[in-house]
């Protein structure tokens, strides 16, 4: 999962799982390692959530934004694995979630991760968090909006009411096994750098 600093990741995959498993905090920043979190449902094989450092924290500095950058390449098969179990963004399992705050659609930060994972991530897709905390007509707009921005299917979900985590699932198990991913739109820039996080 990919996302700003703050937009709910942790929370999510803790509501995904049904347990308190990823650390969350109210101020930014709070993940500054890839944490990997083996998952198995039912009868199906297991699969790896994988929790990113955001991007977008202000006070993190330079040093906050050289650790996303070498994590985000390592894990996306930018610098040779890093360690991280990911050979490959190309790799038949490794697919990826942005995740954007719905209340703040068409972020340039957002943006600019979502082009730089279509040049690198086969299986991507868009993820709206904390939709519950807008009113019927907001969402209607924002995931309008958002749809627009990203010129792709946008998934609204909630962590605290559980709103759309089924269909997060299925999106999931859609992206793990799909035969036919989405090509990145442009292997050059697989030397480009991952988003960075804002500065003061």
């Amino acid at each position: 999962m990919v996302g700003r600093s703050n937009v709910g990741k942790s929370s999510l995959i803790n509501a995904l799982v049904r347990q308190r498993v990823a650390r969350t905090s109210a101020a930014p920043g709070k993940t500054r390692l890839a944490n990997i979190y083996r998952v198995v449902r039912g009868s199906s094989g297991p699969l790896y959530l994988v929790d990113l450092p955001g991007y977008g924290y202000a006070r993190g500095g330079a040093a906050s934004a050289r650790e996303f950058q070498e994590l985000a390449r390592a894990y996306f098969g930018q610098a040779g694995g890093g360690g991280l179990p990911a050979p490959s963004a190309h790799d038949a399992h490794i697919s990826a979630l942005l995740l954007v705050d719905s209340r703040q659609p068409g972020l340039r930060s957002d943006i600019e991760a979502w082009h730089w994972l279509a040049a690198t991530v086969e299986r991507r897709s868009v993820v709206a968090t904390k939709i519950d905390k807008l009113a019927r007509g907001e969402r209607i707009r924002a995931l309008r909006e958002l749809q627009s921005v990203y010129d792709d299917p946008v998934l609204p979900v909630s962590a605290a009411t559980g709103e759309g985590l089924d269909e997060l699932w299925k999106l999931i198990d859609k992206l793990a096994n799909n035969p036919n991913p989405k090509k990145p739109r442009n292997r050059r820039s697989h030397a480009e750098p991952a988003p960075r996080p804002l500065r003061k």
